[in-house]
């Protein structure tokens, strides 16, 4: 389904304390994989996610989704959502508007499309709230109001950058489980950052650990979290620690 073929990118210092990174990917996720993305900070995690996405452009290497490459297009026009840990909603729009830019950015939808969003909010259960703004919204419901968006634009593939790091535990498992529940659901794929191990249990059923700029180890999220072989795997699950 998503295809990562000998991406290589340069990353480029912005500011003083950084340097120059030479990253380099190479995966494959079939439809229906929940997969979760792990390392240090500064591995770089955030910056496949770009390039999947479109937001970087990479120096050389292929990424299909279904067998189509997307390299070329615009980041509207890949096949994909993106849910980040900033909501990214417009205070002065109404939840229903919100959600609605999903379909159509002049906010002109027809009477299906109006169904669309009002179906989108049942089923992360905010329908009740659709003529609020944002500011009337908890942290929790406004996430839910960002992936109902993500949900609207009914892509194949979902990248999750973190967006429920900021949550308080209870409320950010909650979110997951509606993640794995929907993605589920619409055999959709995901790739989830993640800098919880425990996250990572609850909904990914494959596991990817990106360190310094490569991928590491790929694989089966038990398999890669409980037995990890790779020394830099076990430092950042901390388990060198625990065998001194």
């Amino acid at each position: 389904m998503l295809n990562i073929n000998q991406i290589n990118y340069t990353y480029l210092p912005q500011h003083k304390n950084e340097v120059a990174m030479a990253l380099s990917f190479d995966v494959q996720l079939e439809q229906g994989d929940i997969a979760a993305l792990i390392g240090p900070s500064g591995a770089g995690k955030s910056t496949l996610l770009a390039l999947i996405a479109g937001f970087l452009v990479p120096d050389s290497g292929e990424i299909t989704i279904n067998s189509k490459s997307i390299c070329q297009l615009e980041p509207a026009q890949r096949p994909l959502s993106m849910l980040f840990q900033e909501h990214n909603l417009f205070p002065h729009l109404s939840v229903f508007e919100n959600i609605a830019l999903g379909i159509n950015p002049n906010l002109k939808l027809t009477a299906e499309q109006k169904q669309h969003v009002i179906d989108s909010a049942k089923q992360v259960g905010i329908d009740t709230y659709l003529e609020r703004l944002p500011e009337q919204l908890s942290g929790g419901q406004r996430q839910r109001v960002a992936l109902a968006r993500c949900l609207l634009r009914e892509r194949p593939l979902l990248l999750l950058d973190e967006p429920f790091s900021a949550l308080d535990p209870a409320l950010r498992a909650e979110m997951l489980n509606l993640v794995k529940q929907l993605a589920t659901t619409r055999n959709m794929t995901v790739l989830m950052i993640t800098h919880s191990p425990e996250d990572a249990e609850k909904i990914a059923n494959k596991c990817i650990f990106i360190n310094e700029g490569t991928i590491k180890a790929v694989g089966e999220t038990r398999d890669i979290l409980s037995n990890p072989v790779l020394p830099e795997l076990k430092n950042y699950l901390g388990l060198t620690l625990q065998e001194t």
